[in-house]
């Protein structure tokens, strides 16, 4: 289980508030967004075998698989946090992102489409 930093009331209000607004979110809005969404998908996917960097927000380790224990992970997803969010509630898909270059994914476990979007309308 994921340890939880953010209370998931206030990461669903900051999601709300993104939703409503992406352009008008507040920098400790789109903050408390991503990083309730990554423990959540931590939750989700437990595991260590993929590293999910939102900078300068946020990182989550998840997925089940081999361990990584030093050094640069071998199965790395990176994206900005409008791209990150738009993925989590559904507003992008995971094949969309990847093929406007908006993600780099790095490795054979990194393909996040089936565990994306983890808050739908």
């Amino acid at each position: 289980m994921a340890r939880r930093r953010i209370d998931p009331a206030d990461g669903v209000l900051a999601l709300d508030a993104w939703r409503a607004d992406p352009a008008a979110a507040a920098r400790p809005t789109v903050a408390t967004a991503v990083r309730y969404s990554l423990e959540e998908l931590a939750e989700r996917r437990p595991g260590n075998s993929v590293e999910v960097r939102v900078p300068p927000f946020g990182v989550t380790q998840c997925v089940a698989g081999p361990r990584h224990t030093r050094g640069t992970p071998p199965n790395v997803v990176e994206t900005d946090a409008g791209t990150w969010l738009g993925l989590v509630t559904g507003a992008l898909s995971w094949p969309e992102a990847v093929a406007a270059g908006a993600v780099v994914a790095s490795g054979t476990r990194t393909d996040l489409a089936d565990a994306l979007p983890l808050f739908p309308r």
